[in-house]
């Protein structure tokens, strides 16, 4: 029954990859992927990039995720559209997904995201998705960082999420995760490695503590300090990345999920303004052979935020 089973999820997955290829569509057309950073709240911004590339009619071959990447990634990939995410958005809060505790690994576990990934997925497997998504996580033990293409979604999910301090690390497979930020902050050689031409690499820089000042507690102090060194290791992921666009999240808290609306504001308006940008990949004619520049450009806006 077991094989029975194999060949039938294989069978799915054939039909799956079929009913990818769009009629009209230029086999030659490098294919995009886009690599989803983490950012906690302030990750919503990326509802705002899916939506202005859907809208624009921008083809998405590839996602990867890291943390909240990983998690609207997979919702994303498994079908919802840009506006379902979007009510997602205004709804969702902190008790959604994780629920305080008191244990030596950590305040909070994300127990609570099964209920919330099973409402909002579509599908329950890697192999069921409507485009590849690859999700990040960090072997706790080796350092190591663990990349998931294949099986069930929500676990791999739940592990990339698991913020270092804050979250209880996820027994996976044999291994303890915990966020895949350490190894990937943005996770462009995953998704370079599953095959894209061109890389979109989203970049949800800004401090853990919005305002700056003093640490508030405990969770700032660990937040900042793993900030500080992911723009450290920024130079690494950039050069895998042929585009980097950095919505302007400054000023949200890491927990700021009643701002929705302007955190998916932000996604949109950087978006549009590389616009210009994304579409000469795709003019023809596209030679995806065509060599990566050495440095990612970067598109990151200032502008002030419509009034609500």
């Amino acid at each position: 029954m077991k094989t029975f089973g194999k060949i039938i999820r294989s069978v799915q997955a054939f039909g799956r990859e079929l009913s990818r290829v769009t009629p009209g569509v230029d086999p030659q057309q490098p294919r995009i992927g886009l690599a989803l950073g983490g950012g906690f709240a302030r990750g919503i911004a990326h509802v705002g990039v899916l939506k202005v590339l859907e809208e624009e009619n921008i083809p998405v071959s590839f996602v990867a995720g890291t943390s909240v990447g990983a998690l609207i990634g997979a919702a994303y990939c498994s079908g919802l559209t840009g506006s379902e995410l979007e009510d997602v958005a205004y709804r969702v809060r902190f008790r959604d997904f994780a629920r305080w505790t008191l244990s030596r690994h950590g305040f909070a576990s994300n127990q609570r995201m099964i209920g919330f990934l099973k409402s909002i997925l579509k599908v329950k497997s890697f192999e069921e998705l409507r485009i590849p998504l690859a999700v990040t996580a960090t072997d706790l033990s080796t350092g190591e960082g663990v990349v998931f293409h294949s099986g069930p979604l929500i676990d791999p999910v739940r592990a990339s999420c698991a913020y270092p301090g804050m979250f209880l690390p996820v027994n996976l497979r044999g291994r303890w995760l915990v966020d895949g930020m350490l190894p990937f902050a943005v996770p462009t050689k995953p998704v370079r490695d599953m095959g894209a031409d061109r890389v979109l690499a989203i970049h949800l820089k800004g401090r853990w503590n919005s305002t700056g000042g003093a640490p508030r507690h405990l969770f700032d102090v660990i937040g900042q300090c793993f900030c500080i060194a992911q723009e450290m290791s920024a130079a690494t992921w950039r050069q895998d990345a042929d585009l980097v666009i950095e919505p302007d999240v400054n000023g949200f808290q890491y927990d700021d999920f009643a701002q929705a609306s302007a955190l998916i504001r932000a996604g949109e308006i950087v978006t549009r303004e590389a616009l210009p940008q994304i579409r000469k990949w795709l003019a023809p004619p596209a030679d995806v052979r065509e060599p990566k520049p050495r440095a990612a450009a970067v598109i990151r806006s200032n502008a002030p935020l419509p009034a609500e």
